[in-house]
C-alpha cells in the first residue's frame, strides 16, 4: 500500500491548529466577554463547553446507525439557539468548493446530534476558515522573526453552510443499504481510496 491508509484525507496537524483556534477565541472571549472581532458578524453568541464523544451521538433506530462526532465549536446566542462552526486552516478557494457537499454533510450531522441530544435548536452553520497570510511584500520580516522561529498571521472568513437536517436521515438510510449488501459495491472510476483497498485485499 506504500504505507498510506484508505479514507485519510486530513493531516494531523489540522488538529492541532483546530485546538489552537478554539484556544485563542475562548481566551478572547473569557478575557472581553465578548467574541473577536472577526466573528462578531455572527452574533453575539456565547462559547459552550463541547460534549465528548462519548456524549455527541445519535442513534437512529429506523436504520441502527449510530452518528458521532465531535463539532469545533458551538456558540449559544442570545435567543437560546445554537450555532455550529467547523474550523478550516486553510485558503477558501475552489478546490475547498469540491469539499464542501462533505462539510454540509458534517455539519448538518452535527446539527442533527445537537438538537436529538438536547443541547438546543440549532440556527445557523458555517465554516470558519483561518487563511494563512503567506504574502511577505512590504512587511518588515524582522517583527515576524522570534528566537525561536517565526510568526504566521492568519485571517478569517466565514462562510455559512445551509441547515438542512432532513438531508441527513436518506444519507442513513443509504449506508444501512450500503452495510446490508452480500458483498461492498464497485467502487468510482479512478477513487484512490478504492485503489489502496484493493492493494490491501490483494486484488
Amino acid at each position: 500500500m506504500g504505507f498510506k491508509l484508505p479514507f485519510q484525507i486530513f493531516p494531523g496537524i489540522f488538529s492541532s491548529l483546530d485546538s489552537y483556534q478554539k484556544k485563542i477565541i475562548h481566551s478572547y472571549f473569557d478575557k472581553h466577554r465578548h467574541l473577536p472581532p472577526w466573528l462578531q458578524s455572527l452574533g453575539q453568541g456565547t462559547p459552550m463547553d463541547i460534549p465528548s464523544l462519548s456524549e455527541f451521538r445519535y442513534h437512529d433506530s429506523a436504520t441502527d446507525i449510530l452518528l458521532t462526532g465531535v463539532p469545533d465549536e458551538l456558540l449559544q446566542m442570545p435567543d437560546s439557539s445554537i450555532f455550529i462552526g467547523d474550523y478550516k486552516t486553510a485558503k477558501h478557494t475552489g478546490n475547498q468548493d469540491a469539499l464542501l457537499p462533505i462539510y454540509t454533510t458534517q455539519l448538518n450531522g452535527y446539527a442533527l446530534i445537537t438538537e436529538h441530544i438536547g443541547v438546543g435548536e440549532v440556527s445557523g452553520l458555517g465554516l470558519i476558515y483561518f487563511e494563512p497570510q503567506t504574502d511577505i511584500d512590504g512587511i518588515d520580516v524582522d517583527a515576524l522573526i522570534n528566537s525561536a522561529g517565526f510568526n504566521m498571521k492568519f485571517a478569517a472568513k466565514i462562510l455559512p453552510i445551509e441547515l438542512n437536517l432532513d438531508m441527513i436521515p436518506p444519507l442513513m438510510q443509504r449506508v444501512r443499504q450500503i452495510c446490508d449488501m452480500d458483498a461492498a459495491p464497485e467502487g468510482r472510476t479512478g477513487c484512490k481510496d478504492c485503489g489502496l483497498l484493493n492493494e490491501l485485499m490483494g486484488l
